[in-house]
């Protein structure tokens, strides 16, 4: 696989290549955050940006930053930038979350996102390509990382989105207790009926009164193996001609 441009709508066209690419994690996780017109956002460890991508198809979307610790992910974004001409609307950072307080001053946003590494290094089959290595494993941040960098670039009552493991809830939680982001909203995400869930989605307020509200199941697939009406909504317009 080369490089190459996808559509996310007729307005949007992203990069991707063999080194960062996107899945249906992100695409989850850009539906669960749902930025305001007015937020101040942030997408930490965005590899091709998808996560951005997604929330300016929103045309009154404020301007969106975004970060990654490599250059080739820092040059794919600003690749797709030019490509849509969205100088401004989208500013891309080459930096590492855990030396966030070297970049940012202090409660600069108002959301910040993650779909962090998923594997302990030494665990499941490693790739032999370091863009890979970082994406899946935790290499270069963990979840406490990627928490207390949340916690330092949030303002007050400002949210923290990102999504995991099912096994992984438990360490989530309590990070993010730990540093006062008080989880408000929590989501399983299953393939089919019936089946466990492979992933959820979890929502931290800055500073925020314990409460949190489980939110219904996110199915992806009906019986017959298409996807839900949901699922098509998570998609949006990159899912154009999925019925036809």
């Amino acid at each position: 696989m080369s490089n190459k441009f996808e559509r996310l709508s007729d307005d949007i066209y992203i990069e991707v290549s063999p080194e960062h690419t996107f899945g249906t994690d992100a695409l989850l996780l850009a539906y669960f955050a749902a930025p305001k017109n007015n937020d101040k956002a942030l997408d930490m460890g965005t590899g091709c940006g998808i996560i951005p991508f997604l929330w300016l198809r929103n045309p009154a979307q404020s301007a969106v930053h975004c970060l990654d610790i490599q250059q080739n992910a820092f040059e794919q974004v600003q690749r797709s930038i030019e490509r849509n001409k969205l100088q401004g609307r989208l500013i891309p950072h080459l930096c590492d979350l855990r030396e966030v307080r070297s970049y940012f001053p202090a409660e600069s946003f108002s959301l910040v996102s993650m779909n962090p590494p998923y594997k302990p290094v030494g665990t499941g089959i490693e790739s032999k390509n370091d863009s890979a290595k970082i994406a899946r494993h935790e290499i270069c941040c963990n979840i406490e990382d990627a928490v207390k960098a949340a916690a330092y670039l949030l303002k007050f009552g400002g949210r923290f989105c990102m999504c995991h493991r099912p096994e992984r809830l438990a360490d989530a939680v309590c990070l993010m207790r730990q540093y006062s982001l008080e989880p408000k909203r929590l989501r399983f995400v299953v393939d089919k009926n019936g089946q466990e869930p492979f992933l959820f989605l979890i929502e931290g307020k800055k500073n925020s009164k314990p409460f949190l509200r489980v939110e219904p199941l996110l199915r992806i697939k009906k019986d017959n193996g298409r996807f839900t009406d949901e699922m098509l909504a998570v998609y949006g317009s990159y899912a154009d001609g999925y019925d036809k």
